[in-house]
C-alpha cells in the first residue's frame, strides 16, 4: 500500500539511491536534505524536494503532518569538530518535532556497534542517536549495518581510492579486523521491504551480506576483480597515526568522514541477520558480486547533471576516477543582485580574463604548449555563454541562469575535472562559491592535484572577490 514518507538526509548516496527506489514503488516521497539540486534534476514521480537544515528545524513539523513514515539517514561525520554533539543535537530537534507531529514509525540506518569499551567517536554517536530518537514516543526501527559495498559509500571509496592511487598498500594492523560487508542492493531491499512490516514498538535488526571477511581479504578480493595489483604489507601501526592528511592526499573521501569511519574499524563488527532475513528473505550477493557491480555503476557517474550530461566529458571518463572528487575552492558573501552576479561571471575569458591571476593561467597555458598540447584561444561574443561554447580550453557544459555555470577542464593533466561558479541568494546577501573539482587519474593524477593546491586556493579566492566586487559596483550602478 503506497504510503506518504519523509526522508531525512536525502541527498547523501544511501538518500539518492532510497528516494528512487520509494517513488519506483509508488510511494509520496518528501525527501529533505540541504541542498536538494541533484535530487531535483532526476525528475522522480511522486517525490518533492524541499531544503532543509535540522540544525534549526522550524520547517520539520510542518513536513512531517501527514506522513506516515520517516527514514532517518542523517549522520554528522561529515561536519568535522565534535560530530557527537552535532548528530546528538540534530537526533534532539527530530525527537522534538515527532512529539509535536507524531509518525507511525521511525526507521534509522545506523552502524554494527562494537563492545562498549571499544567504540569510536562514530559509533558511540551513531548509538546515542538511537537512543534519543526513541524517545520521541513512536515506534523506532534501528537498521545496523557495516561495510556497504555501493558507488558513493565513504568504506568502499577509501578501499578503491588506495588501491588505484597506490603502487603499495601499507594498512595499520586493523585491516585483519573482521566484517559482515552487504550490497548497496541488498541493504536498500531491506529498507524498503521494511514498509511492509511495520513495527508496533522499538526494534534492533542487523543487516549483513553472506561472507566474513577481514578489511585483509577485502582489499585481496578487490584487487581480483578490479585487476589492480598491489603488495599489501600491514604494518603495526596504531591507527590514530592514520592523520587527516594522509587520508587527503590518498583518497576523495572527506577526510572527516573518511577519518571518523577508519577509526571505527580497529574491532571485529560482525552482523547477527537471522532476524532480519528470516523477516525479509532475499537472495544475497556476494562481495566480489558486489564490487563488480559497483565498479560498472562508478563507469556511468560522468552521465549525470553534475557533467551536464556532456558526452565529452562522458568519454574522458576512465575507471580509475571514483565517486568522490578532490576539490578546492573559495565562497564569498556580498551584496551584489543575482542578475549582477551573473554577468560579471558570464564575461570569463574577456577582457576581465580569469578575473584574477591571469599571469598564472597564462603559465598554466605555456605548460600544455611545452609538451605539445595545442589550447584554443577565446570566447563567443555573445555577453551569455551558452551550454558547448568554448572558453579557450575550457567548454561550457552546465548554464543554469543566476545559479551556476560550469566548464569542463581541457588542459594537459592526469584526470578528469571541471569548474564551477554557484550562487545562492539567501535574501539579505548573494553567497557565490568558485571551486573546482577533480578526479585524478592514479599517483600521477594526485601529484598533479598537491602541485596545483597552493595556486588554486589563492586564484579562487582572488577570483570569488574580483567577481563580488566587480558585481557590486555593477548593482550599485
Amino acid at each position: 500500500m503506497s504510503q506518504r514518507i519523509l526522508v531525512l538526509g536525502a541527498s547523501g548516496y544511501i538518500g539518492q539511491h532510497l528516494v528512487r527506489a520509494l517513488s519506483q514503488q509508488g510511494h509520496r516521497v518528501l525527501a529533505t536534505a540541504r541542498r536538494t539540486d541533484r535530487l531535483r534534476k532526476l525528475g522522480l514521480a511522486n517525490v518533492s524536494c524541499h531544503s532543509l537544515d535540522l540544525n534549526g528545524p522550524e520547517r520539520l513539523p510542518a513536513l512531517l503532518a501527514g506522513v506516515d513514515t520517516v527514514y532517518y539517514l542523517v549522520h554528522g561525520m561529515g561536519e568535522g569538530g565534535d560530530f557527537i554533539a552535532h548528530e546528538r543535537q540534530v537526533a534532539l530537534n527530530v525527537r522534538d518535532a515527532l512529539r509535536q507531529v507524531p509518525v507511525s514509525e521511525l526507521i534509522f540506518l545506523s552502524s554494527l556497534q562494537a563492545p562498549a569499551h571499544q567504540r569510536s567517536d562514530h559509533l558511540r554517536a551513531r548509538q546515542l542517536t538511537a537512543e534519543t530518537l526513541r524517545e520521541a514516543g513512536v515506534p523506532v526501527t534501528e537498521l545496523r549495518a557495516g561495510i556497504i559495498v555501493g558507488a558513493g559509500s565513504a568504506a568502499f571509496e577509501v578501499m578503491r581510492d588506495m588501491v588505484y592511487n597506490l603502487p603499495v598498500l601499507t594498512p595499520p594492523r586493523w585491516v585483519r579486523s573482521r566484517t559482515t560487508p552487504i550490497a548497496l542492493e541488498n541493504l536498500l531491499h531491506y529498507l524498503v521491504a521494511l514498509l511492509d512490516h511495520p513495527a508496533t514498538g522499538h526494534r534492533i535488526f542487523e543487516a549483513a551480506g553472506p561472507q566474513i571477511l577481514s578489511y585483509q581479504q577485502q582489499f585481496e578480493r578487490f584487487m581480483a576483480v578490479s585487476g589492480k595489483r598491489r603488495p599489501l604489507i600491514p604494518l603495526p601501526l596504531p591507527t590514530r597515526w592514520i592523520s587527516a592528511w594522509f587520508l587527503s592526499v590518498i583518497t576523495s573521501v572527506p577526510p572527516s568522514t573518511a577519518k571518523a569511519l577508519i577509526q571505527g574499524l580497529k574491532h571485529d563488527l560482525l552482523a547477527d541477520d537471522a532476524g532480519l532475513r528470516a523477516l525479509i528473505p532475499q537472495p544475497l550477493i556476494t562481495f566480489d558480486d558486489a564490487v563488480r557491480r559497483t565498479l560498472k555503476d562508478e563507469e556511468r557517474l560522468a552521465h549525470s547533471s553534475d557533467w551536464g550530461y556532456d558526452a565529452q566529458a562522458f568519454a574522458r571518463w576512465r575507471p580509475e576516477y571514483g565517486y568522490f572528487a578532490k576539490q578546492a575552492g573559495y565562497t564569498v558573501r556580498t551584496s551584489a543582485s543575482p542578475r549582477a552576479l551573473w554577468r560579471v561571471i558570464n564575461r570569463l575569458g574577456g577582457r576581465e580574463g580569469y578575473f584574477f591571476g591571469n599571469v598564472l593561467w597564462k603559465t598554466r597555458a605555456a605548460m600544455d604548449r611545452l609538451v605539445g598540447h595545442r589550447l584554443a584561444k577565446g570566447r563567443p561574443a555573445g555577453e551569455l555563454l551558452q551550454v558547448g561554447d568554448a572558453v579557450d580550453s575550457w567548454k561550457v557544459i552546465v548554464v543554469e541562469p543566476e545559479k551556476q555555470l560550469t566548464l569542463l577542464f581541457g588542459m594537459k593533466a592526469p584526470g578528469l575535472g571541471r569548474l564551477s561558479f554557484t550562487l545562492e541568494d539567501k535574501g539579505s546577501y548573494r553567497q557565490l562559491d568558485v571551486r573546482a573539482w577533480w578526479h585524478p587519474h592514479g599517483m600521477p593524477g594526485l601529484f598533479y592535484w598537491l602541485l596545483m593546491i597552493p595556486a588554486h586556493l589563492f586564484i579562487f579566492r582572488g577570483m570569488a572577490r574580483r567577481i563580488a566586487a566587480l558585481a557590486e559596483q555593477r548593482t550599485e550602478e
